[in-house]
């Protein structure tokens, strides 16, 4: 197991996703800047910052708990950026890469929660 969190490949994808998600809302509407821009951009860091705070957690059972957190809300972040594409605030396709990537987020993140539940089962 990496040492870091900052060393595990979905906190890594999580951060990569949190980059383009500023990337996409700098682009929003100024009016937005209290409403969907803010929702989305603080989703997309709950996603990373939940993993992050995963790893401080003593008990595999709080470790668990934070990432279930941090699956909630790659669901919440879907959810914004399915509401930007209907206002029209990203294109079809940025969209459907974005989504894309959070949907293989999502995959990595329950492998890990497997294997951590694993873990705790073997120790």
């Amino acid at each position: 197991m990496p040492r870091s969190f900052t060393e595990w490949e979905v906190w890594k994808n999580a951060y990569d996703l949190v980059l383009q998600i500023y990337q996409h809302t700098h682009l929003f509407p100024r009016e937005e800047k209290y409403g969907l821009t803010l929702q989305l951009r603080r989703s997309a860091n709950a996603v990373a910052a939940n993993i992050a705070e995963s790893q401080g957690r003593f008990s595999y059972t709080d470790c668990i708990r934070v990432l279930y957190i941090a699956r909630g809300e790659i669901f919440e972040t879907r959810s914004h950026i399915r509401v930007a594409k209907g206002v029209n605030f990203i294109e079809n396709k940025t969209f459907a890469l974005l989504d894309s990537q959070y949907e293989q987020l999502t995959r990595s993140l329950n492998a890990l929660i497997r294997h951590t539940g694993i873990r705790r089962q073997t120790e």
